[in-house]
């Protein structure tokens, strides 16, 4: 079978499987979050946590629980990976050193899990399955919970009340997350991915010496590691490797697992908004733009400009023969556009104008289809966006699901937009201006700048996968990816929470012959214009100094 041809059956198996679970899970989703029955496990997290169910949170209560439980949860792991020497299943690894620990939890509770070391010869076992673990779990649920809070904002009138922030958490955890996780480690056993929790096993290589061989819990965290969006690999190779990807049908099932949540939450909005047409428009637009970019991957790969692959017959550099160039461009383009850090392919290694595409799916905002939750919320802030521009055009007060947009709602999306690339850009310049930094990067020119700018563009967009490139596992740069990926999580959750508690108060507005209708092809193609211009003007010059600049 030709390589054009895998790579289409491949997609289409792809397409098809997520439209097959799109409704039940979706629906699934639906229930979960509007359900007043509570499970008896619930039950016992609410008594142990000390709080009452039956609460309903207006927005700034709800925000507080957010930001409390992070930055616990940034405390936690942060102590655990230092005192993880005098814990069990250490595998006599030390402490994680207080700028690489920072940046590690961070990036964990960020849902970013950018990593600047190797898992395998960092990090014991405890530390793995009792802090990254957990938090590829409980930073996935909050970016799920986020996401419901802003759907009942347009869902609700008069009220500022969101629902309960503990109770949108243990939800999303125990119904949703971890049944999805057992099925997937489940799979991921069956192909091949190794689950135990031993050490380091020394065997004989083919050359008569010998090689320490490590093992531990990879198939449990790949699931929780691909189907949260998360992305930090118990192997430095991350999905490269043999034991976390063994096959090919191993890497597929993984972009399936990552592509599962983001590309099903938008039904779970439609049910919950009352109009199952919103959410189609919203994974409408999402699909579009994640097929043209993938299609655009492929294409750049398969031409393989320059002077070696040329020769060679095919642009393999930093891939892996068992994926080839099909599905490491269909696993780049989808990790690179949600908040997935996970690679199966060295996208450093990329073509100059291959690696521009992956920069760019980051800088569109992580929105097609984006992160668990993060994703959805990004991308209903875009449609705020895409409504306020057709009302300008038709000289119409803008509305959406019903709700008037005023100028505070537009105030706060103008916000939630300008957060990211002023973030990214002015960290990069930062970067390049210094000495220190500019000392870390191993390339010159225009491939360097590129591999600064992904660094920062991945951290902010809480994605996670590194260009390589440049030695980040230093005091500079171990904590301005950690404040990147800080701010890129947390200041847009502030916004879309204080947008959700504006939208919630208002009284609905009934639907005139004026009123946009939201979930035809005239407004998918608006939202798609609005996602690419608005990342394209922003970026557009970088991009023409980095990739751009190097590609021509």
């Amino acid at each position: 079978m030709g390589e054009t041809t895998s790579f289409i059956l491949s997609v289409l198996g792809l397409v098809a499987a997520l439209a097959l679970v799109h409704r039940p899970l979706g629906d699934h989703m639906a229930r979960a979050y509007s359900g007043s029955r509570h499970l008896r496990a619930e039950r016992v997290v609410y008594r142990l946590v000390g709080v009452d169910p039956e609460a309903d949170q207006r927005w700034p209560v709800y925000l507080r629980s957010v930001l409390a439980f992070s930055v616990v949860s940034v405390l936690a792991l942060y102590l655990l990976q230092r005192v993880q020497s005098h814990l069990p299943l250490a595998l006599g690894f030390p402490g994680i050193e207080p700028d690489q620990a920072f940046n590690t939890a961070a990036s964990f509770v960020s849902n970013t899990n950018w990593q600047s070391y190797s898992g395998e010869a960092a990090m014991g076992h405890l530390t793995q399955m009792g802090g990254l673990a957990v938090q590829n779990f409980v930073s996935a649920a909050v970016g799920m919970a986020v996401a419901v809070a802003l759907i009942r904002g347009f869902a609700r009138s008069r009220t500022e009340r969101l629902g309960n922030f503990w109770v949108d958490l243990t939800r999303t955890c125990i119904r949703i997350l971890l049944p999805l996780s057992f099925v997937a480690a489940i799979v991921l056993v069956a192909c091949g991915v190794i689950q135990n929790l031993h050490g380091f096993t020394d065997v004989q290589t083919l050359a008569g010496g010998t090689q320490p061989i490590p093992g531990g819990p990879v198939a449990s965290q790949e699931a929780i590691k691909e189907l949260g969006t998360n992305g930090g690999g118990f192997f430095n190779a991350n999905s490269a490797h043999p034991f976390e990807g063994p096959t090919a049908f191993a890497s597929w099932f993984q972009v399936f697992l990552i592509l599962l949540i983001p590309f099903s939450m938008p039904r779970a909005f439609g049910r919950l908004v009352g109009d199952v047409r919103q959410g189609y428009a919203i994974v409408a637009t999402m699909g579009l733009i994640w097929l043209a970019s993938l299609v655009a991957m492929y294409v750049v790969e398969s031409a393989h400009p320059g002077t070696v692959p040329q020769a060679v017959g095919a642009s393999m550099e930093g891939k892996e023969t068992r994926f080839g160039v099909g599905l490491s461009s269909l696993f780049a383009t989808s990790t690179t556009m949600t908040s997935t850090g996970a690679v199966n392919s060295f996208h450093d290694s990329f073509t100059s104008l291959g690696g521009g595409l992956a920069l760019l799916n980051m800088q569109l905002g992580e929105v097609t289809p984006g992160g668990v939750g993060g994703g959805l919320y990004g991308m209903l802030v875009l449609a705020i966006v895409a409504v306020f521009l057709a009302g300008l055009m038709v000289g119409r007060t803008p509305e959406y699901l019903g709700k008037k947009l005023a100028p505070r709602e537009m105030k706060l999306a103008s916000l939630y937009i300008l957060v990211m690339p002023a973030t990214v850009l002015s960290l990069t310049a930062l970067a390049v201006a210094l000495d220190g930094p500019r000392s870390s990067m191993l390339n010159a020119g225009a491939h360097g700048f590129s591999e600064v700018l992904y660094a920062f563009t991945s951290a902010t967009n809480n994605n996670g996968s590194a260009f390589a490139g440049i030695s980040v596992n230093t005091g500079f740069y171990n904590t301005t990816l950690g404040l990147a990926m800080l701010i890129g999580r947390f200041v847009p959750i502030i916004l879309v929470l204080a947008l959700a508690g504006s939208l919630a108060r208002q009284a609905p507005v009934p639907v005139t012959g004026g009123t946009l209708p939201t979930h035809r092809g005239l407004f998918v193609g608006l939202l798609s214009g609005v996602v690419i211009v608005v990342a394209g003007l922003t970026f557009l010059p970088a991009l023409a100094l980095g990739p751009l600049a190097e590609g021509l």
